[in-house]
């Protein structure tokens, strides 16, 4: 066998994988049960336990040190899980805040995987911490965590002199399942960061998510499960707000009262109906400020709740950067006066979603918008209806529609009448083998518009194979010229070719401190739409892994840049007669980096990345760093910096930038948080404040004091200023 013929065997002999178990059978709790800890119930004592959880990091072979025991049970309204996590219970367990949906792989907690379909695409995660602190989360795309996903659960935990004992009820309402199934997929596992040990009962290798669905083993029900009851949420809130405008002109205040809220109804048990009325997202956290020294626009994820559910399907077709509906495009209008994004009104919203059998999903969305004035935009609506089909064991066919419509007149009146649009159709193709080592994604979307331009697609391959040792991507998009989704986001102008393929190989050490060494190439290559080749990049990195899970590492990247869409300013400051690039104008550049990551265990905690190299006609360097100490779950206290250094020669100018992030989060309880969090942005020569204080006073209900400020640095001048008083009640029907 020659070299090259023996490289895909070599590979595949170092993949280590344990036997998948039996599976296990849940019985009906025989007699009610108590969410406190105990497991006192007839129903824990006569349960079968699972057990033999297997290590998963930092090496992934041989069973756990801390191992765990685990026993599930139900009644008509609840799935209980019941967990004993043996350890030394003296030492303080680690937890980073008391706030939900913590890291799993950062903070001591006991996880639930569940897979009631058993489609291994889409799923839930439940997890406590020893502190009882609670993590939901949606899986999506196989092994994907989405945590701003929120339902309402119990759990309890018990620490006991060589345990922790934990509790949970997840009511079937918050579960979205096919009534009458026999057997759900679940996996467990238990992160115990004090004693650097992760595992998992089905075991997972150590290079995949711990909520990777294609490690799951059967839990089979005694009587096929079926939905019982009524799931009917009502979410109302009442909202105060005042704000004044200070400069450049001040303004008198504004004080406005807002009523309006959510609704979730479960039309089936695994299809769900979300209505929203007037909704208010003043409570949402901030957007993290990044310095923006390219040429295109910054991606920011959504974070409103009525959006979050089900998410996956409504942003399944495309990529990051080629999107043909992104739902922050609802609700969010680029300010006409100032840097980044404001609020416009939602009148209403309605989405259905969900399964409507085994291996069917279907989602329909539609949302209007108000006109304003102020910001010159009309009343819109957006209408999306999409589908995801089963295709073999985990993959999936999925279809999309988009459609956005213009429905007020020049005159500000309702009308059906106009005719601007924007609509896309697209059509993907998502690849999940079984075993999780390849995956990929293959589309193609057009767009439809009133001007009907030609070259209106967007087409892309990405392949991607992956196995503890080795991985390799292959990834190429072509947009057309005529392709426009205002509904969706694309990062560059439209019109390019793109190639970006990857290679890595990890090796693992046998040591009791070194974990493995990662070598990784990767090209990114664009050809605009005449076929010149208009961005490069090839970069070699390389990182040195430790078992304390700090790291080292080093990154050497050549890069070529031609500008063909305008003269361009490298600051992005863009300052009225300022120097400028010449449009056409190309320029090659090198440049080379450090970076470093402390143990993310310890209290005090953080990261570095240090970089120097060319800029187009000049030099740059510039520095990432975080800091963060906690002391214990109650606080953490940190510093986000970027720093930009960019030396250009005459008459450009030389330039200095720096982004500063400080942040406080108080955990005073698992009901009381607050969180200060300030930006100064010297590219955008602004400081941001904001404040917000959170009482939860019911599950999942909370009341929110929320003032921020926008600050003008030099000379010191407040812009605008606003207080929120929010409050929000989850009522169950």
């Amino acid at each position: 066998m020659g070299l090259v013929a023996a490289i895909p065997f070599i590979i595949l002999s170092g993949i280590s994988l344990a036997q998948v178990p039996s599976g296990f059978n849940i019985f009906k709790a025989e007699d009610p049960i108590k969410i406190d800890g105990e497991l006192n119930e007839l129903t824990w004592q006569n349960a079968q336990k699972v057990q033999d959880f297997k290590k998963q990091f930092p090496v992934d072979s041989g069973l756990a040190i801390s191992q765990t025991e685990v026993m599930v049970s139900y009644d008509d309204r609840h799935l209980f899980v019941a967990a004993i996590c043996y350890d030394d219970t003296t030492k303080n367990p680690v937890v980073l805040n008391l706030r939900r949906d913590f890291a799993l792989k950062t903070n001591d907690n006991f996880s639930v995987v569940l897979d009631p379909f058993g489609d291994g695409a889409n799923g839930f995660n439940f997890a406590v911490t020893p502190l009882n602190t609670q993590r939901e989360a949606l899986i999506t795309n196989g092994e994907f965590s989405f945590t701003l996903w929120d339902n309402r659960w119990f759990s309890h935990v018990h620490r006991k002199k060589n345990c922790w004992v934990v509790e949970m009820a997840i009511p079937f309402t918050s579960l979205r399942f096919n009534s009458g199934q026999d057997t759900w997929h679940i996996n467990f596992s238990r992160t115990d960061i004090s004693d650097n040990e992760i595992s998992t009962w089905v075991f997972i290798p150590r290079t995949y998510q711990l909520t990777g669905l294609a490690f799951t083993a059967d839990m089979r029900w005694d009587i096929p499960v079926k939905k019982t009851g009524t799931n009917v949420s009502l979410i109302p809130y009442a909202a105060m707000n005042a704000s004044k405008e200070k400069y450049p002109i001040e303004k008198p205040g504004i004080q406005t009262a807002s009523f309006g809220g959510d609704a979730k109804v479960a039309v089936t048990s695994s299809l769900n109906l979300d209505l929203t009325v007037n909704p208010d997202y003043s409570n949402v956290e901030v957007d993290r400020q990044v310095t923006n020294l390219s040429r295109f626009e910054i991606f920011f994820p959504e974070q409103r709740q009525f959006f979050n559910e089900n998410s996956d399907l409504f942003a399944q077709s495309g990529f990051t950067r080629i999107r043909p509906f992104f739902s922050r495009r609802i609700g969010l209008v680029k300010n006409p006066n100032a840097p980044g994004f404001v609020p416009s009104r939602i009148l209403y919203g309605a989405r259905l979603s969900g399964k409507l059998n085994p291996d069917l999903r279907v989602g329909l969305l539609n949302v209007q918008t108000a006109g304003d004035k102020a910001l010159g935009t009309k009343g819109t609506n957006y209408t999306v209806a999409t589908f995801q089909q089963k295709m073999f064991s985990r993959s999936n066919i999925a279809g999309m529609l988009v459609n956005r419509q213009i429905l007020e007149n020049d005159s500000g009146d309702f009308s059906f009448r106009n005719n601007r649009y924007n609509r896309i159709l697209c059509l993907d193709y998502n690849l999940l083998s079984a075993n999780n080592r390849w995956s990929g994604k293959f589309f193609y979307h057009h767009s439809f518009e009133n001007a009907k331009p030609s070259a209106a697609f967007a087409h892309a391959v990405y392949l991607k194979y992956d196995v503890p040792r080795f991985f390799a991507t292959w990834n190429h998009e072509w947009v057309g010229s005529g392709y426009n989704p205002e509904t969706g986001y694309l990062q560059r102008p439209k019109g390019f070719f793109r190639i970006e393929p990857d290679i890595g190989y990890r090796h693992y050490f046998r040591s009791k401190k070194l974990n493995y060494l990662l070598g990784y190439l990767f090209n990114d290559t664009y050809w605009d739409k005449k076929g010149k080749v208009s961005d490069q990049l090839y970069q070699f990195s390389s990182s040195l892994h430790f078992k304390s899970t700090a790291s080292v590492g080093i990154v050497l990247s050549r890069a070529y840049t031609r500008l063909y869409s305008g003269a361009f300013d490298p600051t992005n400051l863009w300052k009225s007669g300022g120097a400028r690039l010449d449009s056409n104008s190309s320029y090659w550049y090198n440049s080379a980096g450090i970076n470093f990551a402390s143990d993310a265990r310890r209290k005090l905690f953080g990261n570095i990345s240090l970089n120097a190299g060319q800029y187009f006609n000049g030099r740059i360097q510039s520095a990432d760093a975080l800091l963060s100490y906690r002391t214990g779950p109650f606080a953490t206290i940190g510093i986000s910096a970027n720093y930009n250094s960019i030396r250009l020669p005459y008459p450009f100018e030389k330039t200095n930038f720096l982004l500063l992030g400080p942040k406080a989060e108080f955990s005073f309880s698992r009901a009381h948080f607050f969180t200060l969090f300030t930006q100064y942005n010297q590219q955008a020569n602004n400081i941001n404040l904001n404040a917000r204080y959170q009482w939860r006073f019911a599950p999942m209900s909370d009341a929110f004091v929320v003032y921020s400020e926008n600050y003008l640095p030099s000379p010191w001048k407040t812009k605008v200023r606003s207080l929120v008083l929010k409050l929000v009640y989850w009522l169950n029907v």
